[in-house]
């Protein structure tokens, strides 16, 4: 069936799709018989409606086409409410089947040949992952010892103690920000497969399962770890002490066998690395934007388009039963989660209008939706990351109930 606009001679075509629908509980079969509306872009479309009844598993859409002279010209403005999933995907000149609405399998993908060579570079970084958060998490650091010689500076013994304390532990958190480089280059690794032509991001996901299992493993390390760090003010105490007292020493013409280890300069790259509230996910964030810069032949929206898909993904596993009963361990949710969450502050470092304008492929409300129905203690760090490191929620463009929502 067809209509004509009559505002702007827009082509309307109404057809009608098959989809899967999952089991409802009787209590809740009202829903798939609601008349839901569609909010269409354009203004002169709003009302338009779809409709699915219990008999009929089919949801009816309409599919505006604005025509242009030639059939590349043709441009698509869809949005789709699929009945009682909460799921809103928005699809902006892009084809039907390009929907982000796959099964990533976290738990147990494996490479293909193609991926292998890619792969096995970023797991053999991967593999250290869990050595750093336990060191991270066994990090006590030296406060009593650095007040003790604070207090008593012309005590030879509790200088020397301190001292004996702290070097240790910066050995330690050179480590950590050693790991951090590496973790740079595995990600631009996998950014350069995952958004590489003739591929779109959505079939680069679907097709090369292991690599986008390993993007959402650094995800989960990267937020693991800042969690843990904001726990730990230790960390950068230890640090200033370390840095004053080695400057004072080398004024004193001292010389230090740690120097060899962490040098002025390293001091100083170490210092900016733990100045940041989240340090990894700074990392990761300036990575992404790097890899963008430095690759100017490849669109934007390629980078953009990985990590909205991914966001979308994630999203829609997480509220979808029938997803959500194929993990084998709870562990998944939550690492699906802080993986959703990680890929929107990239989104929203990278994009130049970020991810909470109303323009944004990742369906913010949607997202923080499935944060706040989870129970408050898996979650309340990761709303916190979407508060405070995130680059454009504050923005006028930012609408209102998305920054409500994150109050």
């Amino acid at each position: 069936m067809r209509h004509k606009c009559p505002e702007n001679g827009i082509q309307v075509r109404r057809i009608r799709l098959p989809v899967s629908t999952p089991r409802y509980p009787e209590k809740d079969r009202d829903i798939r018989r609601a008349h839901l509306p569609l909010a269409l872009t354009q203004p002169c479309f709003r009302g338009s409606s779809c409709l699915m009844t219990a008999a009929t598993p089919c949801l009816e859409v309409v599919i505006f086409l604005t025509l242009g002279k030639g059939e590349k010209d043709t441009r698509v403005f869809l949005q789709i409410r699929f009945a009682g999933m909460g799921n809103l995907l928005k699809v902006l000149t892009r084809e039907i089947e390009n929907y982000p609405h796959f099964f990533l399998d976290f738990e147990n993908a494996q490479p293909t040949d193609c991926e292998r060579e890619v792969w096995n570079q970023v797991n053999a970084v991967l593999q250290e992952s869990e050595s750093i958060l336990s060191g991270l998490q066994a990090y006590k650091g030296a406060g009593q010892e650095i007040r003790d010689a604070i207090q008593n500076p012309n005590d030879l013994l509790l200088q020397e103690r301190a001292w004996n304390s702290v070097c240790p532990l910066v050995i330690r958190l050179k480590k950590f920000y050693g790991f951090s480089l590496k973790l740079e280059k595995a990600l631009q690794s996998l950014l350069e497969s995952l958004t590489c032509p003739p591929y779109t991001p959505t079939q680069h996901l679907e097709k090369e399962q292991a690599l986008a299992k390993q993007f959402a493993e650094i995800l989960h390390f990267t937020l693991r770890f800042d969690e843990l760090k904001m726990r730990i003010p230790a960390i950068q105490n230890d640090f200033s002490y370390y840095r004053r007292t080695i400057s004072r020493n080398r004024i004193n013409n001292m010389n230090l066998d740690i120097e060899n280890e962490v040098n002025n300069e390293m001091a100083n790259r170490m210092s900016l690395f733990y100045a940041e509230a989240t340090p990894m996910l700074k990392t990761l964030s300036t990575a992404t934007t790097n890899f963008v810069t430095e690759n100017k032949t490849l669109p934007l929206e390629n980078t953009t388009d990985c990590l909205s898909t991914m966001a979308s993904v994630c999203k829609v596993m997480l509220e979808t039963p029938e997803y959500t009963s194929r993990f084998n361990s709870e562990d998944t949710l939550l690492f699906c989660m802080r993986v959703m969450v990680g890929v929107i502050i990239l989104y929203d470092h990278v994009h130049p209008n970020g991810a909470f304008t109303k323009s944004s492929k990742i369906d913010m409300k949607g997202c923080i939706k499935v944060l706040k129905d989870q129970p408050a203690d898996n979650v309340e760090g990761l709303l916190n990351a979407l508060k405070f490191t995130t680059k454009h929620l504050n923005d006028e463009s930012t609408p209102k109930n998305i920054r409500t929502m994150l109050q």
